[in-house]
Order: structure tokens, then sequence, then C-alpha cells
């Protein structure tokens, strides 16, 4: 009898102080969902479909490409003007997180809506996962005023929103979610946001993908080799190379807006100085696959071989363009410059050509953005689990031949990428730089 009592009490205090209390938590967080998740993966639907309008209309109608210094002259004024609280983008999502002031200004997504669909318009190389994590990350803070929530809770609705966006704009949950949590500190992952992010993934992506049917390319590896010793340690000199193509990617974006900054001092005449570089070189070239989105390139990198310096191009291009101030993501810009590295690499390494392609097109996207862990499992979404090791390995020493670099120059260091770097611990890449 006192054994049994005992269990009773214990079975009671686990349901008072374990249970009860998560089956709330889920309960809150799975409301909060699926409200934030169908409004951002709506969000995302309408962005994808303007997005494939704007490039459709400047392929059919290439003389648009010369009005793209009159674009960038609009973003320009139209962020000049309206837009100086949210001119951060993305850091501003990461600043917030870190140090809690007021809630993301809802105006971040229609502007970086606006400013992505010009720039991509006009002719101006970009990407779009910029977007979708800015639409997702200022459409959910606006819960925090709505439903009154708690800064633990502010932290949690920001990051819910981030794995929205990211998920719903590439059709990867399980990548979204884990970027979401990951990105925000550099060698931590946020467990305590894991069941948001994940939920938020979902329902964003089944909003976008399945109740308005956008679409997401395909990508296909028709044959990886079996795994063996050589294999795996081919693995590694690809991986090297594109962790430092992730660092000359960022380190390209952050010298133009630099030199911008410093010759000219108007904001809005930034991208009009840079607009006119990126059509000129648009013309003088000759091809426009160096410019918007890529994706033409990347499907080709698994297929065909292409021009040894396609990624330089690419980086040359995206660079350029954001750092005169146009809006977009990096994302796709660096999968095409991984892609297109890999391409060429397999020249040299005995991988098949779409496998290294593959690799390339996640694991530069993880030396650009810190991000390890989503990168290889949105290798394994894009591509099957079969290439898990290849494209898990190539990430990870993406990651740490990237060196404490990247994209987003507020990401703060929670553990640094090996222990002669400790001292770097707690610091922003900004502050690195």
């Amino acid at each position: 009898m006192l054994e049994r009592a005992r269990e009773l009490i214990h079975f009671k205090r686990f349901i008072q102080t374990e249970f009860y209390p998560s089956l709330i938590y889920t309960i809150k967080w799975l409301v909060l969902a699926i409200f934030i998740g169908l409004l951002v993966g709506s969000a995302s639907a309408f962005f994808l479909f303007a997005l494939q309008w704007a490039t459709d209309y400047r392929e059919e109608n290439l003389y648009i490409i010369a009005l793209l210094p009159l674009g960038g002259f609009i973003i320009g004024w139209v962020y000049y003007r309206f837009g100086e609280s949210v001119v951060k983008g993305n850091n501003q999502l990461l600043e917030e997180f870190y140090n809690p002031l007021k809630p993301i200004p809802l105006r971040m997504a229609p502007l970086v809506l606006f400013g992505t669909i010009a720039t991509h318009l006009f002719g101006g190389s970009a990407g779009r996962e910029g977007t979708a994590v800015q639409m997702g990350g200022a459409i959910a803070d606006q819960f925090t005023k709505w439903f009154k929530l708690k800064p633990i809770d502010r932290k949690t609705v920001i990051t819910l929103g981030v794995a929205a966006g990211f998920a719903s704009v590439f059709g990867t949950p399980l990548a979204g979610a884990i970027f979401a949590l990951e990105w925000l500190m550099i060698g931590r992952v946020r467990y305590e946001s894991i069941l948001p992010a994940f939920l938020g993934a979902y329902v964003a992506d089944y909003a976008c993908t399945d109740f308005w049917a956008a679409h997401h390319t395909h990508y296909e590896i028709p044959f990886i080799p079996d795994l063996n010793l050589v294999n795996v340690l081919w693995i590694i000199p690809a991986g090297i190379c594109f962790g430092l193509a992730g660092r000359l990617f960022a380190k390209a974006t952050t010298f133009w807006a630099e030199i911008f900054k410093k010759l000219i001092h108007y904001p809005p005449l930034r991208p009009v100085a840079g607009g006119a570089l990126v059509s000129i070189l648009v013309f003088l070239i000759g091809t426009t696959k160096y410019i918007g989105l890529g994706v033409p390139s990347i499907v080709e990198a698994f297929n065909s071989q292409l021009p040894w310096y396609d990624f330089l191009a690419k980086i040359g291009f995206t660079s350029l363009t954001l750092g005169a101030g146009f809006k977009g993501g990096e994302v796709t810009p660096l999968f095409y410059t991984g892609a297109t590295l890999g391409n060429m690499l397999s020249g040299a390494i005995p991988l098949p050509m779409a496998l290294l392609a593959g690799m390339g097109f996640v694991a530069v996207f993880s030396g650009a953005t810190n991000t390890p862990l989503s990168c290889t499992l949105m290798g394994i979404e894009l591509f099957g689990a079969d290439s898990g090791v290849y494209v898990g390995l190539a990430c990870v020493v993406a990651y740490l031949f990237s060196g404490h670099s990247g994209i987003y120059g507020s990401q703060v260091i929670g553990s640094p990428k090996h222990s002669s770097l400790e001292h770097n611990k707690g610091k922003s890449l900004g502050k690195l730089e």
C-alpha cells in the first residue's frame, strides 16, 4: 500500500509539473503556429508568383535591364523615405533577438517584397531567402503586440516566423525549422524554440505548397557512389573550396557596400550607380544568366559542363547588386555559386558531377551563413537520404573553412569553430570584420 501511494504521488507530481505545462505549451504554440504559418506561407506564395512574373517579364523584355539605375533609385528612395527603421533587414531580426527593444515594424514585409520584386524585374542579381525571412519575422512579431507576449515568448515568435518564411519559400520544412534555431548564434542551437519552429515551418510550407500550389524547383542527383574511404577523403578538398567560396561571397558583398557608402553619401543614389554598372556589364557580356535567381543555370549544373568562371561571375554580380543597396536574399545566388563551383570541380575530383553540384549547392550556403546542420537537412530534403554523408561532410568542412565571416554581420559567436579561436566567443561577425 505504501509503495502504491508513492507511485500515485509521483504520477500526480509528473502530471502537475511536467505533463500539464508541456500540454499547455504545445497547445499555445500550435495555435500561434497555425495563424503565423498560414499568414507567412501565403505571403511566400504571393512572393513566389510575383517573382516568377517579374523574371518572365524581364526575360521577354530585355530592354528593361537598361532601366535598372531608375529601378535602383526608386528602391533606394522608398527605403530612404519610409524604410529607415527596417533597412538592416535580416540583421535587424538578429539584433532584436539579442537585444529586444520594440516590435519589428510590419512595414518591413511590404517594403522588402516590393524591393525584391523590383530588383528582379529590372535585372539585379539577388535571391529570395532574405525577403521570405524578413516577411516571416515581421509578420510573426506583430503577434507580440496583439497577444501581449512576454519577452522570452517574443524570441520564440521571431524564431517561428523565420522558420516559416525559410521553409515556405524553398519547400524544405526540416531545413527551415533548424535554420531558424541555428542562424541566431554561431555554434549553438536554441532547443527551447524547437517545437514552435517545426510547427511553423510545416504549416507555412503546407500553406505555400499545397494550399496555394506555389512551384518549387526540383533537383536530382541520378547516381550516388558507394561510400568508401577514398570517396569520403575527396569530400574534404571539395568542402574547403566551398567554404572559401562562401567566405568570398560574404567579403565581396561587404566590400561593395563599404565602397558605395564611402563614395556616395546620399543613399538613394547608391543603387543608381550599382544598377548602371550591372546593366552595362550585362549588355557587354551579352547574357542574362548571371542576373536574377539564376535557377536555369543551377539546374544545368547538375546535367552538363558549364564555364569554369560561372561561380565567380555570380558572386561578382550578386555582391555588386546587394552591396549597392538593392533588395533580395543571398541564398539562391549561393546555391548558384555552389552548384557551378561543384560543376567545375568535377573536372579534378573523381565524384559524379551532379553529386558535386549538389554538395556545393548546400555547402557554400553553409559556409556563408554558418548553418551546417540546416544545410545538411536541406541537402537531404532536396536530393534524398542517400546523399546525406556527402552533403553533410561537405557542409561541415565548408562551415569550418569559411572562418568567422558570413553574410549576416550581426551573428554572434556562441561557440567558436575550433579551440584556437576561443577568444572570439561572444563577438559578432561585424565586430570581427
